[in-house]
């Protein structure tokens, strides 16, 4: 099973991410965690990671390409994996699409996290990550609406998407999500 998940910044793609990755025996793709690993090991894509981290701006499309690629040929990856927070542009998409297609292993099913922009914004203030300041944070979303909003229509055409309420709790959330996934297997 190999899933996306869209959503903007604070909708919950990494905590929903993980415990279904765990129920359902798949590997789970951040591409922000990997990013992120990627700036605190100083190499020079790390170094470049980082500046456009710390400025609230997304990672060019071919560095995170690659880096995914590379991590696609671990093990745990065979049996599935969810993709959390990438692709997050209509190139990545395609470039995933074709990265997929390749290895005879096309996506299953594109899930969209829905959320209302005010709790949105409480939610991203209360993670107190050390990069996540209002300014950042309006902008990462603006990102997210410029640049990733209109894979909801590229996947949607393809009959791939999935709608999700995620303004719920935690476990309402999980919940539909499961749902969702069972209906799959």
């Amino acid at each position: 099973m190999r899933l996306v998940f869209l959503g903007p910044p604070g909708a919950g793609k990494g905590t929903q991410s993980v415990r279904l990755a765990e129920q359902f025996g798949l590997a789970h793709l951040s591409t922000g965690e990997m990013l992120r690993a990627s700036r605190s090991h100083r190499t020079e894509l790390g170094l470049l990671v980082a500046d456009y981290l710390d400025n609230g701006q997304l990672v060019p499309d071919q560095e995170v390409l690659d880096i995914v690629a590379k991590r696609l040929d671990d093990d745990d990856c065979q049996p599935g994996v969810i993709f959390d927070g990438f692709p997050r542009t209509l190139a990545q998409a395609e470039a995933l699409d074709r990265l997929l297609a390749q290895r005879h292993t096309p996506l299953d099913l594109v899930v969209e996290l829905l959320i209302d922009q005010g709790e949105l914004l409480k939610r991203l203030m209360k993670r107190g990550r050390g990069d996540d300041n209002m300014a950042t944070i309006q902008q990462r979303l603006q990102s997210y609406e410029n640049q990733t909003a209109p894979l909801v229509r590229y996947y949607s055409e393809r009959k791939m998407l999935r709608s999700i309420d995620a303004s719920g709790t935690t476990d309402e959330v999980f919940q539909s999500l499961s749902t969702a996934l069972e209906a799959l297997e």
